[in-house]
Formats: C-alpha cells, sequence, structure tokens
C-alpha cells in the first residue's frame, strides 16, 4: 500500500499536467500496458533474455514449469532492479537537486539546491552509485536456492540501460513542453497585441493556457510514455515479490493488475481533488520515498530484503510529510 501511494503521488504530480484527453489515455490505454505488458509480458520477456529462450519457449515454461520459471526470474532480479533502481534514483536525485519555493527539509534541502546549479551532477551521481553496486553487491548476486553469483556486467549494463532510459525519455518529454510552452506564449503575446489594437480583451485564464488546458500533442505523447515506465520501475519490486506468494503466470498477473488498477484510481483521485495543492509536502515525500526504494532495489541484488522494511520506510516518509503539511497549513491559517 504505501508503495502504491508513492507510485499514486507522483503520478498525479505528472498526470495534472496533461489534457482530459492524456489523461484518459493512462486509465485505458495505460491500464493495458501496466497489466499486460508489466505484469504478464516483462517477466515472460526477462526470462527469454536472461535464459537465451526463444518468446515461445518461455511461455511454454511459464504456463508447464513454474518452479523453472520462478527460478529463472529470481536469477533475472540483479538485472531488473539494476534497471529500476537506477531510473528511479534519478527521479529522486533531480528532484532534491531542484530549488523550490517550497521545501520540506529546508536545512538538507537548500544546499542541495544549490549543488544542483551544477550541469549533469544527478547523473554523476547516480553513475558513481552504480559502480559502488556493481563492485560491491553484484559481485555476489543473491540467486535461487540461497547461492550467489557475480553479475557485476550484467548490472553495470542494466543499470546504464535503466540511466539512459530516463535520460531519453525525460529529456524528449522536457525538450517538447518546453516548445508547446514557448508556442503558447507566442499566442498569448499576438493576443496581447490584438487586444492593444482593437481594445477587445482576451478570456480570462487565456495567459495560462498551458495550466489550464493541459499538455497536448508530443509533449504529451513523451510524458504518457514516462508515466508508464514509471510505473514499470514501481511495479519491479512487485513482480518479483509476486513470487512468493504463487508462480503461477495467470494469477500473478491478475493480482498484480488489480494493484495497478488502484494505483491509478487513486492517482486520478488525488488530481481531481488537488491534494498536492493542499498539502504542500507530500510530493516531497513521496520522492523521498523513491530514493530509499531505489537504494532498497540495489541493495536487494546482494541481500534479501523483506518487503515490510520497504512498507514501513514508505508508510513513515510519506506520514511525516503528510503531518508536516497539516501543520504547515494550520500555521497558514493563523
Amino acid at each position: 500500500m504505501s508503495l502504491s501511494f508513492d507510485n499514486a503521488v507522483i503520478n498525479a504530480g505528472i498526470l495534472g499536467r496533461l489534457n482530459a484527453f492524456w489523461q484518459r489515455m493512462f486509465l485505458t490505454v495505460g491500464i493495458l500496458i501496466a497489466v499486460f505488458g508489466m505484469r504478464l509480458l516483462f517477466p515472460i520477456v526477462i526470462v527469454a533474455i536472461s535464459a537465451r529462450l526463444a518468446p515461445t519457449d518461455a511461455v511454454r515454461l511459464a504456463l508447464t514449469d513454474k518452479a523453472r520459471y520462478q527460478e529463472l526470474v529470481t536469477d533475472a532480479h540483479p538485472s531488473i532492479a539494476a534497471f529500476g533502481g537506477m531510473f528511479l534514483l534519478m527521479i529522486f536525485l533531480d528532484f532534491v537537486f531542484e530549488d523550490r519555493e517550497a521545501k520540506w527539509l529546508g536545512r538538507l534541502e537548500r544546499p542541495l539546491a544549490r549543488l544542483g546549479r551544477i550541469d549533469m551532477l544527478s547523473v554523476c551521481l547516480a553513475l558513481g552509485v552504480l559502480l559502488v553496486t556493481a563492485t560491491t553487491f553484484a559481485a555476489h548476486a543473491h540467486q535461487h536456492g540461497g547461492v550467489h553469483a557475480d553479475k557485476t556486467e550484467t548490472v553495470l549494463l542494466s543499470g546504464i540501460a535503466g540511466l539512459i532510459t530516463y535520460l531519453v525519455v525525460g529529456g524528449l518529454s522536457g525538450f517538447f513542453e518546453g516548445r508547446l510552452a514557448r508556442t503558447q506564449d507566442g499566442d498569448a503575446g499576438r493576443e496581447d497585441r490584438e487586444r492593444d489594437g482593437n481594445g477587445a480583451g482576451r478570456p480570462s485564464g487565456a495567459a495560462g493556457g498551458r495550466t489550464a488546458t493541459g499538455l497536448a500533442g508530443r509533449a504529451a505523447f513523451f510524458t504518457f510514455l514516462y508515466l508508464e515506465v514509471l510505473d514499470a520501475s514501481f511495479s519491479f519490486d512487485g513482480v518479483i515479490g509476486a513470487f512468493a506468494i504463487t508462480n503461477d503466470i495467470v494469477l500473478m498477473a491478475l493480482g498484480l493488475g488489480i494493484g495497478a488498477m488502484y494505483v491509478r484510481s487513486l492517482t486520478v483521485y488525488l488530481v481531481r481533488q488537488g491534494t498536492l495543492d493542499e498539502y504542500v509536502y507530500l510530493e516531497h515525500g513521496a520522492h523521498y520515498a523513491i530514493g530509499a526504494l531505489a537504494l532498497i532495489l540495489l541493495a536487494s541484488i546482494r541481500y534479501q530484503i523483506n518487503d515490510i522494511v520497504t512498507g514501513l520506510v514508505g508508510v513513515t516518509l510519506i506520514g511525516a510529510s503528510f503531518w508536516s503539511s497539516v501543520r504547515h497549513n494550520r500555521a497558514a491559517a493563523r
């Protein structure tokens, strides 16, 4: 539940920037990608790649030899954790290095915001974390049966792939969003000139077109794609952890799919209720929980970490940020 709330809070912050059409796409096409793509096809693809099997053989294995299929997915965990861990780590680093008006942990966030002025600092730090992970945890990666294996090369390649995915998808989304903003600023400028020329006032809210109508076009498409990759990164630990309950691929997809629909419903609720605007530090708590999850994923390459630990970390951080938001609102009211 705590990881689902982390996911929903972050998704809500991004989904609120999209227009109504792309919000519907998130609930329709996005749920198909989440359920059938990440929860059903993704483990099969991972098994096919890691075990060097044909996709049809991986499907047959998932349906007929569930124990062996579980072993192969468990053995692929280092590459999954490295990819997802690096993607989530970049989200956390870019957040804490950005200079924001609202600061939850001021003594920590103010110096980090100043450090964020250094170009590519988050990428350099993430690569440093990956290098340490590959030379320590990956050298004795946990495998099925309690054995350990050297997965240094696999972790390095998967971590770099996660970093590149974040940079490409996030970069394209930001690029097209910037172009859209410049286009709307240009339209607003022309309307201002027309208003000055003929005295006709512009409709209320036109200057804020981007926030009033939301992102559209290619900017919205890449933001939507970013949301799907983000959801995939959050689901990595869930896909692996599901094997503790069942190794039936169909039951696993159904259970994880229900969880995906819950996350999307919660995301839309947060957007429509304006929760992130009302509780100003909630997004901070969710991002700190993301940073903790990223480090836990990387550490899980070598160590088996109980899901209760992961959940408690998320609950603690989100609960603390919520309480801080309540206190902030009371102080503002006074």
